[in-house]
């Protein structure tokens, strides 16, 4: 775990342990929470054209920072209860899209890896 993961989960620790959250957090409670805040992030964009979702303005533009620290937040805390090392899953799974997604196949199309695979 690099040094600003374990530092934002030790601090996720700390407030949780302050407050007596910990008896709430169990990774299916974490989850669930991810959900809900990853929704919230969506809502953020709910009704905007594709060029408004680009050029938000500040009050908006906050209210997503907040939003994509909530979830980053219930993904660190996750990750902690299970003992995942994020940035390492992260290398991983960017491994596996690499086969999944050779670039000289699907260089420009939107397609799921299905539709390359024999």
């Amino acid at each position: 775990m690099s040094d600003t993961f374990k530092q934002l989960h030790d601090a996720m620790d700390q407030f949780a342990t302050e407050r007596d959250w910990d008896q709430f957090h169990s990774p299916k409670n974490l989850a669930m929470a991810l959900t809900v805040e990853s929704a919230e992030l969506q809502e953020c964009f709910q009704w905007l054209t594709e060029a408004q979702s680009r050029e938000l303005d500040e009050q908006q533009l906050a209210a997503v920072r907040d939003e994509i620290a909530d979830v980053q937040l219930y993904l660190i805390r996750l990750a902690g209860k299970l003992g995942v090392d994020i940035e390492a899953a992260c290398r991983a799974k960017m491994e596996k899209n690499a086969e999944k997604y050779p670039a000289d196949q699907v260089k420009g199309s939107a397609k799921k890896y299905t539709h390359y695979q024999d």
